[in-house]
């Protein structure tokens, strides 16, 4: 890992071939980690954890500043979760970050765990905020992005949110305040998996064009592959370099990613998969590395 006081991305140094398979592989430990959390309770939102699994791991192993051992080191990017349920994905990124221990994970959703099946900030090392409740993400990022300036701090705030979370006014609101005060400190990232609670997002309120919506409000906005982590890697460095308003990486990713036995769930939201069926997904995963 590179030096904490430093950020984490390598980008100019590393030969790209290289820099991708570092990425891709820790991937792999995410999807993996994730995996073995979901055993523990036999059912969760593990499709979502697949799913966003690449974006998390250029994210953690290749943009984000931070120091593991120091969670609340004042000059760290912060990442913010507003899809509390994603919580899975986020404990298993931040083990693979080396914030919290591996051998925390098995307690994932257990009485008296540190790692609550929804992210709670006041729980778990390197979760900055409480999830649940969709819509709050950006507002709160708003306000720290506009404290973080206010102290003539570089540090960048970014927000992970659902295509979901979309519906939500308050997204909006913030979307407008963010772009006015010119915060290009704030990276929105949206997982767009075309899926929710009530059923496909498409059927539930309508949210695309997303990427005209989102230049619509002053947003510089990329669209990627979520699953493709050369795209996702050209996507970050780009708005890693923008100025002059905040940017969103709007995320295309699909439900299970990795694991063709969980991609073709008809269920997928909150999934419950059968003792049986954790290592054939487990295998599934490894002969998808391999290829």
């Amino acid at each position: 890992m590179t030096s904490p006081s430093t950020p984490q991305t390598t980008a100019g140094t590393d030969d790209r071939a290289e820099r991708i398979e570092r990425i891709r592989q820790a991937a792999y430990r995410i999807r993996r980690n994730a995996l073995d959390m979901g055993e523990v309770q036999g059912q969760g939102y593990i499709g979502q954890a697949l799913g966003v699994a690449d974006v998390l791991a250029v994210v953690y192993t290749d943009q984000l500043r931070y120091r593991p051992e120091d969670p609340h080191w004042p000059d760290r990017d912060r990442f913010l979760l507003s899809i509390g349920h994603y919580a899975i994905a986020l404990y298993a990124a931040l083990a693979e970050a080396g914030t919290i221990p591996l051998e925390d994970l098995e307690t994932y959703g257990s009485d008296d765990s540190r790692l609550p099946m929804s992210a709670m900030a006041s729980y778990t090392p390197g979760v900055e905020i409480s999830g649940g409740s969709l819509g709050h993400g950006l507002p709160v990022a708003t306000g720290m992005a506009l404290g973080l300036r206010h102290l003539g701090n570089p540090a960048r705030v970014f927000n992970l949110l659902s295509d979901g979370e979309l519906d939500e006014g308050s997204t909006w609101e913030a979307a407008m305040s963010c772009a006015h005060h010119g915060l290009d400190n704030v990276t929105a990232i949206v997982d767009v998996n075309a899926l929710q609670a009530d059923g496909p997002t498409a059927g539930v309120l309508r949210t695309e064009p997303v990427t005209d919506k989102w230049q619509a409000f002053g947003w510089h906005a990329v669209r990627v592959d979520g699953n493709d982590v050369a795209a996702l890697v050209e996507a970050f460095d780009e708005v890693r370099e923008h100025r002059g308003s905040p940017s969103v990486v709007i995320c295309d990713t699909r439900i299970g990613s990795g694991v063709p036995l969980l991609e073709d769930r008809e269920k997928a939201h909150f999934m419950r998969v059968d003792e049986h069926e954790w290592q054939i997904a487990r295998t599934q995963l490894e002969e998808g590395l391999a290829r």
